[in-house]
């Protein structure tokens, strides 16, 4: 038997409560404060990006070269965008105008 499955029947007889505790007791592992939330930068989803410019999915995705799939896959939560993306997100929301117009301008 290897070390995994040694640990495994152990995890199972553990208690909800005594699962938690563990859990706590990883210091790599701790939960976020209430301090931590309000300092982290937070960037708005894309629907909400999308919907205060006024444009419809397909307007979006062609504007800022999104494919229509994925801005309707992060739309409807099938997946996340990844952290690329996410500051491509963030400058579009701080600055829309702006990377439409960078985006035009590569097209030339």
């Amino acid at each position: 038997m290897s070390n995994r499955d040694d640990r495994t029947p152990r995890l199972r007889k553990m208690a909800p409560e005594q699962v938690e505790e563990a859990a706590l007791g990883d210091p790599d592992a701790q939960p976020l404060t209430e301090e931590d939330l309000r300092r982290m930068p937070r960037t708005p989803g894309v629907k909400t990006i999308r919907r205060a410019l006024d444009l419809t999915q397909e307007e979006f995705a062609a504007r800022y070269e999104i494919p229509l799939g994925t801005l309707r896959d992060w739309e409807q939560g099938r997946t996340t965008p990844d952290r690329p993306a996410c500051s491509y997100l963030k400058i579009i929301a701080r600055d829309p105008e702006c990377v439409r117009k960078a985006l035009e301008n590569t097209k030339r």
